[in-house]
């Protein structure tokens, strides 16, 4: 029986106290069961660390760092992949969960095509992870249809290391995900979409995402700054992903 390839888990964790077991225990219940958990702890101020130490205790597979101080979740992610010592990366924040079979739906899905880079759909929850919306994927999308908008979402993201490499996040101010993900689509034709929801992604008040006005000023960037786009270019990306966005959310 040829064994399941080892997948490394990059979990920042932040004054997560309140929702930490239930990320962790989401991870516990995968059906897939070669996988490391790696919980960076970013200079917590409540007990965080007490709990990750907690589990660390228990599963030989869960493993600590912790940062000197508050470096934020770009620092935080990197050092977790700069220890990971899987071929799949994956990335799962403090506040959300994953759906029991995500992994073993998904890492076959990879394993079985050569897939580089794949996501997933995921559910949109509100702090009790009562479900507000489901966020459906197309089945694959490429570097230019990527700039129209962002449908993979961080929670859902694996990449195979094996064939990429150490790819680490830039630490910009926001979108430091997506910047990765259009900066892996410059290398290959598509990356690819699992069309179930195996993930749920909280929104709250504290969620950085919730600037929204920030967010579209800061997509603007990206297009002319970041990714060097032309006026005209920037101008028709930027159309579709404010028309694109009012859908998503009227949804």
């Amino acid at each position: 029986m040829i064994s399941e390839p080892l997948v490394s888990i990059i979990s920042p964790v932040y004054n997560s106290s309140e929702t930490l077991r239930d990320t962790i225990n989401s991870v516990l219940r995968q059906t897939y069961t070669n996988w490391e958990l790696i919980l960076i702890d970013d200079k917590s101020t409540d007990n965080s660390r007490e709990i990750i130490v907690e589990y660390t205790k228990k599963y030989h597979n869960i493993k600590m760092l912790v940062n000197d101080i508050n470096q934020g979740v770009c620092y935080s992610r990197n050092r977790g992949i700069n220890h990971s010592n899987g071929k799949y990366i994956a990335f799962l924040d403090s506040d959300d969960l994953w759906m029991e079979r995500k992994l073993e739906i998904q890492i076959p899905f990879m394993d079985n095509r050569n897939i580089s880079l794949s996501y997933t759909g995921y559910y949109k929850c509100d702090f009790n992870l009562s479900i507000r919306s489901v966020i459906n994927v197309p089945q694959k999308i490429s570097y230019s249809s990527l700039l129209k908008t962002n449908v993979m979402g961080c929670l859902t993201v694996v990449y195979n290391k094996d064939l990429l490499g150490i790819r680490l996040f830039g630490d910009y101010i926001l979108s430091e995900d997506y910047l990765l993900w259009l900066e892996l689509l410059k290398e290959l034709d598509f990356a690819y979409g699992v069309r179930l929801p195996l993930a749920k992604y909280r929104v709250g008040k504290t969620s950085r995402s919730s600037n929204k006005i920030k967010a579209v000023k800061y997509q603007w960037q990206i297009y002319r700054k970041i990714e060097g786009l032309s006026m005209i270019k920037s101008v028709f990306y930027f159309v579709l992903y404010l028309v694109l966005g009012v859908q998503r959310y009227h949804k």
